[in-house]
C-alpha cells in the first residue's frame, strides 16, 4: 500500500519536472499518480489503468514519459490519443506545462476542426510527442505527414470513450503502424469487454493498476435523485438551480434538439446557461466553452457525445435531465464532477416509470442513490435569502470608491430604523423572487414501493404486482427500429399464447421495459432462450433484478457491440464506404 503522505519529490521524477510541477502547486500525488508513476519509471510492461476523469491520469503519464523522452531527437517517440478535441487540447497544453524546463522538447496537437496544413507544418518542425485525435491522426497517416514507425509510447487515453464514440476502426488503423516492441498505455474510467479485446490484442502482459473499483463512479461523488411527472422536469430542474445559487454544473440531455431547448428556456428565464451539441460549428463550440470555463456561464447543457473531453475542475453539480440509455454514460457524466479531491453532486431527474432505472444504476456503479425532495417555493426563497445575506455581509466596503457618495445616502435613510432599511433592501432584490415562488406549487411525487422491482404508483392506484404483473427487460430498443407498439407486436407474435397480453411499454435507444401477467414468464423467458434478432441473442430477464450476469454481461455489452456497429454504419455512409 503506498503511503498516502508521500510527495513528488519520493517519486525519482527527474529535477526539471519537479520545478515545473511545484510551480503548479503540486505536492502530493494522486492516488493514480503514486501507482502509476514509479511503475512507468521502474517497468518496461505495458498498463491498463482504470481510473475515473479528473484523477490525475495526465500527470500519471505524462510525467514519466516526458522524462524518457530523448528532446535531442526529432523523432516522433510517443503517441497519445484522445476521443476529441477538447481533450487533446487539454493533455497537450498539460504536457506542455510538466516539459517547462526540457528544453527541445515539442509537443504537437493534431486534431479535426482545425487547419490540418497548420499542423503538418508545426509536426514537420519536428515532435517527439504528438497528441491526437484517432481521424485526424488517420489522415495525417495517410498523407505520410507523420511517422509512427518508431514510437516507443503509445498512450490510449479514455479508450472507453474512443469505443464509444465509434473510433475503433480508427484505432485499429493507427495501431497498425506502429512497431510491435512499443509500450502502450491504457487508461480508461470503465472496462467494457471491448477494452480487455484492446489489452489482449494490442498488449503483452500487461499490469492492471485499478483506483477504485471497477465501473464505480468516483468516491467523492454523492449520487441523488428527485422524482416528479415528467410535465414538471423543467420546473424541476429550475427549482435546482435555484436551490443552488453558487452552482457551476453540466445539465445532461438526450438529443440535440433538447438540449437547444432547455438551453434556450433557461436563457429565457433569466439564468446564465448555453448549450453544447453537434449542431453548433467549431467556432460556437469554442466560444461555448471559453465562457464555461472562465465561469461566465453557470450551467452547459450538453449532449454526451458534445461534453466528452471536457476537462473542469470545479464543477458543483452534473444534473441528468435525462437518464442515459447506457449506464456507462452515468459514469462518465457523474465523473465530471468530484475532481482533483473535490466533492460534487450527480443528479438524475426522473419521472414515476423511471425509478426502477436508478436501481439498475445503484447495481451497476455499486453506489446508493439518495432521494431528495424538489425543494418547495418557501425553501427555494430561504436559501435565495440567507445567500444573499450571506453575500452582503462578505462584501468588501470600498471606502476610497464609496466615501464621497456616503453622506447623501445617509441623509436619504436617516428617517429609517436599521430594521426597516434591512426590510425595503431585501424586498428590492427579492420581491420578483417572492413574486414567482409564492404560489409555487409542491411537485414532488410520492413513491410507494410495494413490490421487488421497485415500481412506483401513484397513491391510490395498483402496483405492477397488486395488478398480477412482472416487469422485464430485454436488450432491443430503438436501434433495432422499435417503438412501444412494434415490440409489443414482436412480443405477442414470437410468444403466441391465448391470453398472454404486454403492456407498459418503455423503448430506450438500447433496452427496453415491459410488463407481463406472472404466470406467463417463464414461459416468455424459454420461448427467448434461443431466439436471435438481427444475428444478435435476445435476452429477456427481470427488470428489478439486474446482475452482472442478466444485465451486464447479456444485455449490456450485447447492446455495446450494437452500438459501436451503428457508428461504423453511420460513419461509412457519411464517407461514402
Amino acid at each position: 500500500m503506498k503511503n498516502k503522505e508521500m510527495t513528488f519529490k519520493e517519486l525519482e521524477i527527474d529535477n526539471r519536472i519537479l520545478k515545473a510541477i511545484t510551480e503548479l502547486g503540486f505536492e502530493r500525488p494522486m492516488p493514480v499518480q503514486q501507482e502509476v508513476i514509479p511503475f512507468l519509471l521502474g517497468d518496461t510492461r505495458d498498463l491498463v489503468a482504470l481510473a475515473h476523469t479528473g484523477t490525475g491520469k495526465t500527470a500519471a503519464f505524462g510525467i514519466p514519459v516526458i522524462q524518457q523522452i530523448d528532446s535531442a531527437s526529432l523523432q516522433t517517440q510517443a503517441l497519445v490519443l484522445a476521443p476529441t478535441r477538447e481533450l487533446c487540447m487539454q493533455i497537450t497544453e498539460d504536457l506542455n506545462r510538466y516539459a517547462k524546463y526540457i528544453d527541445h522538447l515539442n509537443i504537437v496537437a493534431i486534431y479535426g476542426g482545425a487547419n490540418i496544413m497548420v499542423q503538418i507544418k508545426q509536426v514537420g518542425k519536428g515532435a517527439q510527442i504528438v497528441v491526437a485525435t484517432p481521424g485526424r491522426m488517420l489522415d495525417m497517416l495517410k498523407r505520410k505527414k507523420v511517422n509512427v514507425s518508431a514510437i516507443r509510447w503509445l498512450v490510449l487515453d479514455e479508450a472507453d470513450e474512443m469505443l464509444n464514440m465509434g473510433f475503433k476502426e480508427e484505432l485499429n488503423e493507427v495501431l497498425a503502424g506502429t512497431p510491435e516492441d512499443k509500450r502502450v498505455l491504457l487508461f480508461s474510467a470503465t472496462m467494457p469487454r471491448e477494452i480487455e479485446n484492446i489489452a489482449r490484442s494490442y498488449m503483452k502482459t500487461p499490469r492492471e493498476i485499478t483506483v477504485g473499483s471497477r465501473d464505480t463512479t468516483a468516491e467523492n461523488v454523492h449520487h441523488q435523485y428527485y422524482v416528479v411527472h415528467a410535465k414538471d422536469r423543467y420546473i424541476a430542474l429550475k427549482r435546482i438551480a435555484d436551490y443552488y445559487p453558487d452552482i457551476y454544473a453540466i445539465i445532461f440531455c438526450r438529443t440535440k434538439i433538447e438540449t437547444q431547448e432547455v438551453a434556450d428556456k433557461l436563457i429565457k428565464d433569466g439564468y446564465n446557461a448555453d448549450a453544447l451539441h453537434g449542431d453548433l460549428s467549431q467556432a460556437q463550440r469554442d466560444s461555448v466553452m471559453n465562457r464555461f470555463r472562465s465561469k461566465n456561464l453557470q450551467m452547459l447543457v450538453a449532449t454526451d457525445v458534445a461534453a466528452r473531453g471536457i476537462d473542469v475542475v470545479d464543477l458543483t453539480h452534473i444534473i441528468n435531465y435525462n437518464l442515459p440509455d447506457d449506464i456507462e454514460n452515468y459514469t462518465h457524466r457523474s465523473g465530471r464532477t468530484g475532481r482533483a479531491g473535490k466533492s460534487g453532486i450527480s443528479i438524475l431527474i426522473v419521472n414515476l416509470k423511471e425509478v426502477y432505472r436508478v436501481r439498475h444504476i445503484e447495481k451497476q456503479i455499486g453506489k446508493k442513490f439518495l432521494a431528495v425532495r424538489i425543494p418547495t417555493g418557501p425553501e427555494v426563497c430561504e436559501k435565495q435569502l440567507i445567500h444573499l445575506v450571506e453575500k452582503l455581509k462578505n462584501t468588501e466596503i470600498q471606502y476610497d470608491q464609496i466615501g464621497p457618495f456616503l453622506p447623501a445616502a445617509y441623509e436619504q435613510l436617516k428617517s429609517l430604523s436599521k430594521e426597516e432599511i434591512i426590510q425595503r433592501f431585501i424586498s428590492t432584490e427579492f420581491n420578483r423572487f417572492l413574486s414567482y415562488y409564492r404560489k409555487a406549487a409542491d411537485i414532488n411525487v410520492e413513491i410507494k414501493k410495494e413490490s421487488k422491482a421497485d415500481i412506483p404508483h401513484r397513491s391510490g392506484g395498483k402496483s405492477a404486482e397488486d395488478k398480477g404483473l412482472v416487469r422485464l427487460f430485454i436488450n432491443l430498443g430503438q436501434m433495432e427500429k422499435f417503438n412501444s407498439q412494434k415490440l409489443k407486436a414482436y412480443l405477442q407474435e414470437t410468444v403466441n399464447i391465448a391470453g398472454f397480453h404486454v403492456s407498459n411499454v418503455e423503448v430506450t435507444r438500447c433496452n427496453s421495459y415491459f410488463e407481463v401477467g406472472a404466470q406467463f414468464v417463464e414461459i416468455l423467458i424459454a420461448k427467448f432462450k434461443k431466439e436471435k434478432f438481427q444475428n444478435r441473442r435476445v435476452q429477456i430477464d427481470y427488470a428489478g433484478k439486474p446482475t452482472r450476469n442478466n444485465y451486464k454481461e447479456r444485455g449490456y455489452q450485447g447492446r455495446k457491440r450494437s452500438v459501436e456497429s451503428f457508428f461504423f454504419d453511420k460513419r461509412n455512409k457519411r464517407r461514402g464506404r
